[in-house]
């Protein structure tokens, strides 16, 4: 049964050209370092971004945690957003088998750190505490893509207090085509990138991280100790070749179909106390305070539209490669039939 997915761009499925690029792909051994897909790939992201090299990786989360253990010692610590992947969403991992502590600090609005919070989290050159060693950021955040004047702020304070600066750029074509600016201004202002192409990207698995040359060789080791050292890797580094090359550009196509997805949405409910509507990027956050909500994951499942809780009384709909206007029109029309049966038919 095709159901319509709106969970998360994580879902997405190769297309018919992405799958002949994997068909296709030349291959050898990656860990002998001889996989050419593999090898253009790195090169690829890296010279496009401006960053000394590139490492293939399995996952964000492998990538993260390889980022930030390549630049931090066991003892040292990260600050970084309490809402941000690297510390809610990725099983604690740097403290957990990195030994490196988490300092977190609040998230502005606009999903961006506050230089006071970061300066105030930096810790003194004490045997009391930790060493402060890293700045995590992250962008899109939440689907917020944050203004490169706020990443500006956040790195320079970064280069004053001698701290590195990594940035969870899971989403970091998203940030780069709402905020219309070229991918190496934003590249610029961090000293190491994860890029995850297995989300609106569109390819199966797989991450990037971009890093300087000096960092690459301890990233690759951590990467093996992770366990993900692959063979014929070039086989899905072939998808994340066809995504940079064809994927990119389309992203602005699911930010629009977002966006006018809210808008229908807001004309429907028109000022309802109970109701609020948020788009950032690709998403769609949707929050209703009645009884009736939570029954609109099961009745939207039953009209074979796949929807998920962002919290308890709110949804986050994510639009990518595999939603087109036929199926955003449905899951609008279902959230008529949802909200007012007497008035709506799907046809």
């Amino acid at each position: 049964m095709n159901f319509i997915d709106l969970r998360s761009d994580t879902v997405t499925r190769p297309s018919k050209g992405m799958k002949k690029a994997i068909y296709d792909a030349e291959v050898g051994d990656d860990v002998y370092g001889d996989d050419p897909t593999v090898n253009y790939l790195e090169k690829k992201i890296s010279e496009m971004l401006g960053k000394d090299e590139a490492v293939f990786m399995t996952s964000g989360t492998q990538s993260n945690f390889s980022s930030v253990l390549a630049h931090c010692n066991r003892g040292d610590e990260i600050i970084v957003g309490e809402s941000y992947h690297i510390c809610g969403d990725e099983a604690g991992g740097v403290s957990v088998l990195g030994g490196v502590a988490m300092n977190t600090i609040s998230v502005e609005n606009d999903g961006s750190l506050s230089n006071n919070n970061i300066e105030n989290a930096i810790k003194p050159d004490d045997p009391h505490h930790a060493i402060s060693k890293l700045l995590c950021l992250e962008n899109t955040s939440r689907g917020k893509a944050i203004r490169l004047e706020r990443i500006t702020e956040s790195y320079e304070l970064a280069k004053r207090s001698n701290l590195s600066v990594h940035l969870d750029g899971a989403r970091f074509f998203n940030a780069i085509a709402e905020l219309k600016c070229a991918p190496e201004d934003h590249a610029s202002l961090a000293d190491s990138i994860s890029i995850c192409l297995s989300k609106g990207l569109g390819a199966p698995a797989g991450s990037l991280l971009l890093l300087p040359k000096d960092l690459a060789k301890k990233a690759r080791r951590i990467r093996k100790l992770a366990g993900g050292s692959l063979r014929q890797s070039g086989i899905l580094a072939a998808a994340g070749i066809y995504a940079l090359d064809n994927n990119i550009e389309r992203l602005k196509e699911d930010h629009n179909l977002a966006e006018n997805f809210k808008n229908d949405l807001v004309r429907f409910f028109g000022d309802n106390n109970d109701k609020n509507i948020i788009c950032d990027t690709n998403m769609v956050f949707f929050t209703d305070l009645s009884d009736k909500f939570k029954n609109i994951v099961p009745f939207f499942r039953k009209e074979n539209i796949l929807i998920s809780n962002w919290s308890s009384d709110t949804l986050r709909m994510v639009f990518h490669l595999d939603i087109d206007e036929n199926a955003t029109r449905k899951a609008f029309k279902t959230f008529q039939k949802f909200y007012e049966p007497s008035k709506v038919s799907l046809d």
